[in-house]
């Protein structure tokens, strides 16, 4: 019985192996997703972030207690990443809006439709983040600041290559931009309040109306 001899090749990895490392990458990300809806969902009850436990949240997500600490330190990081998550997503729809290259009417406009489609494709996203605003953990309050600093400083940075306000200072320009972050983000709240299936144009409207009042009155604004 004679044996065939292989010729010289690289190693090969084992099919199985190749198709475990995948599917195990899957499973943890499918396990940290559902750990964040499930503190999600709870909160759509109407419960505070800061009263979740952990043995509930992982109830609710269908895993053991032990398979969260895989993917999280403890609840806080778990609402860090939320935060985080959130605003990275939309500082680059938002940035993307504002580099088209409109006019300044055209960008307030398409930048407002582009924040209410988020909010409401995100809603328990924005839910939680509305809530920890202005309670909560303090380490979570920290971070939803650092991001509204963050859409400030972008937004300052995007208004100055733009060359819209050249006579402003960078103080003043950042002032400005940090009154159109909190319209928008005061704005959520209203967004957030829409019966389901309602439309948000008139609310949209409203914005883009605060928005232009913030614009001419930037236009006009001299330091003293």
């Amino acid at each position: 019985m004679s044996v065939r001899s292989r010729q010289p090749s690289e190693p090969e990895i084992p099919e199985s192996e190749e198709e475990v490392l995948p599917a195990r990458g899957q499973r943890k990300q499918r396990t940290r997703d559902a750990l964040i809806d499930a503190a999600l969902q709870l909160m759509n009850e109407g419960r505070s972030f800061n009263s979740l436990g952990l043995r509930e949240i992982t109830r609710v997500a269908g895993v053991v207690p032990t398979s969260f600490y895989r993917h999280f330190r403890d609840t806080h990081e778990l609402g860090l990443v939320l935060v985080e998550e959130s605003a990275l997503t939309l500082r680059r729809m938002l940035r993307e809006a504002r580099r088209a290259g409109a006019p300044v009417k055209d960008m307030i406009r398409r930048s407002v439709q582009v924040y209410a489609a988020f909010v409401l494709a995100n809603r328990l996203h924005f839910l939680f983040i509305a809530g920890e605003r202005t309670g909560g953990s303090p380490v979570i309050r920290g971070a939803i600041r650092n991001e509204v600093d963050q859409f400030t400083a972008e937004l300052t940075q995007d208004l100055r290559h733009l060359a819209i306000f050249p006579q402003l200072t960078p103080d003043s320009l950042q002032m400005i931009c940090g009154l159109v972050v909190s319209t928008m983000l005061n704005g959520a709240t209203d967004i957030l309040d829409l019966p389901p299936g309602d439309s948000a144009q008139l609310i949209e409207d409203t914005l883009v109306h605060q928005l232009r009042v913030i614009f001419l009155g930037a236009q006009l604004w001299r330091d003293e």
